[in-house]
């Protein structure tokens, strides 16, 4: 399978969908013209009666001004014990990647925990990522470049990486192979998805 393709969509997000497009007070109409979608094709992703391509859901979530993530939130009950099986992860596709939570979506901490595999020449996007808290990186397998305020570190297996998430970051796989990581974010603001940060800057033609 191709990494961040079509297959890796687990989740309907026909129900969020509906749900931020009537916090705003948007028509199916009116999403449609923002979107570049028809209002029939978004139709038929709200009743889950079609899957979306990734593509398509960067437009949707471009017209609805949310991170790509936000799609894929259903807003789960949060727990004090989180137990995750890796068959039942959260999977969210984007370019070149696919990132992975490991139930930091439904723990009740300000702790979050999420996986990512990145193709080669995988990257965060162009402009450079900051949020509240810290930012703990462990990479597992291949390479991951990392600049953080301008200094470049080059983690490899078993290399990790410890900082102030409020310092300017943003990452990419400078290697050949696919990369896989582990991120924990932790400590940041009441209501904040960091995570989301570090894919929201991809796009399509990233």
């Amino acid at each position: 399978m191709e990494i961040g393709g079509p297959d890796a969509l687990s989740v309907n997000v026909g129900v969020t969908l509906r749900k931020l497009r009537e916090e705003r007070d948007l028509s199916i109409r009116a999403l449609a013209r923002e979107s570049g979608l028809s209002a029939n094709a978004l139709s038929m992703i709200e009743r889950g009666r079609s899957s979306p391509s990734v593509s398509t859901l960067y437009k949707v979530a471009g017209a609805l001004g949310v991170p790509i993530t936000t799609l894929f939130r259903d807003e789960p009950e949060r727990r004090e014990i989180v137990f995750r099986k890796a068959a039942a992860r959260t999977r969210v596709p984007f370019t070149r990647g696919v990132w992975e939570g490991l139930g930091g979506e439904m723990f009740t901490g300000r702790v979050e925990p999420f996986a990512i595999t990145l193709e080669s020449g995988a990257h965060s996007g162009v402009k450079s990522i900051v949020h509240s808290g810290h930012e703990f990186v462990l990479c597992l397998r291949g390479q991951l470049e990392y600049q953080v305020e301008g200094e470049t570190f080059l983690l490899e297996t078993g290399d990790s990486l410890l900082f102030a998430s409020r310092l300017k970051h943003r990452w990419r796989n400078p290697g050949p192979t696919v990369t896989n990581a582990i991120f924990v974010l932790s400590g940041f603001e009441e209501g904040e998805l960091p995570s989301s940060h570090h894919i929201a800057g991809q796009n399509k033609d990233s």
